[in-house]
This record gives C-alpha cells, sequence and structure tokens, in this order.
C-alpha cells in the first residue's frame, strides 16, 4: 500500500548530511581511438560524395545534403558530448595501444587490428557499394 508522507513526517526521520563532497566520475572516451571515428566518418561522406557525383541529378542535390547534414550531426553530437562537464578525464585510446593491447568487448578480448576491422567493416562496404553502384550506372 501507498502512505502519503508530509514534509514534517519525512524532515523528522531524514538524516541529512552535508554537501556530496565526491566529484563525479563520467567516462564518456567511447573508449576507440579518434582515428577510427574519423575514418568512419569519411567513409560514409565518401559514399554520399560519390552518389552525388556519378549520379548527378537536380532532384537528388537536397537529399544528399540531407544525408551529409545527417552523418555530420550522428557522429558530431556525440563528438561534442565527450566534451561536456564533468570531465571524465579518461582519454580516448591512442591507436598504437589499441594496437598493441587490443580491446576487452562482451564476448572476450579481441586483437586490435580486429576491432579496427571490425569497426570499419560496414562503412567500408558501404563505400564499395556506392562505387559499384557508379560504376554499373555509368556502364549501362
Amino acid at each position: 500500500m501507498s502512505k502519503h508522507l508530509t514534509r514534517q513526517l519525512v524532515a523528522e526521520q531524514a538524516i541529512v548530511h552535508g554537501r556530496f563532497v565526491q566529484p563525479t566520475k563520467v567516462d564518456r572516451s567511447f573508449e576507440m581511438p579518434k582515428v577510427l571515428y574519423g575514418v568512419t566518418v569519411a567513409l560514409y561522406l565518401g559514399f554520399i560524395a560519390i552518389m552525388g557525383i556519378g549520379l548527378q541529378s537536380p532532384g537528388l542535390l537536397i537529399p544528399m545534403v540531407i544525408f551529409a547534414l545527417f552523418i555530420v550531426a550522428g557522429f558530431g553530437l556525440p563528438a561534442l558530448w565527450t566534451r561536456l562537464e564533468p570531465d571524465h578525464g579518461t582519454p580516448q585510446m591512442p591507436l598504437d595501444t589499441l594496437l598493441r593491447r587490443g580491446i576487452a568487448t562482451h564476448t572476450g578480448h579481441l586483437p586490435g587490428r580486429d576491432a579496427a576491422v571490425q569497426m570499419l567493416m560496414l562503412p567500408a562496404l558501404i563505400f564499395a557499394w556506392g562505387l559499384v553502384t557508379v560504376a554499373i550506372a555509368a556502364t549501362v
């Protein structure tokens, strides 16, 4: 059952402590190196550029610009989020450290090279798909 608690009853029973003295620790590093995120954004924007240049049409201009803005916003907003206060104090892992030590995933330890390949596989395939699509459209 629920019970209505008045301010007076709560004030009588509550133990009020001083201000919270420990700073809040927040990890916003995403752990992976910034270089891999940059390559991911470049591959996605490269796909949009290839499709825009290869399939030139006035009707595609606005959708391509909108897609590019979505990609920039989709990666730019989390990049801004990592710089918010309180400072987390945990820098992102450098690329050489990732390649040397690897990374712990939900399914176990993963060597750095394999983690980089997993992260860049989808953007690279989408970029290649754009190249193949434009090549097919050019030959037909």
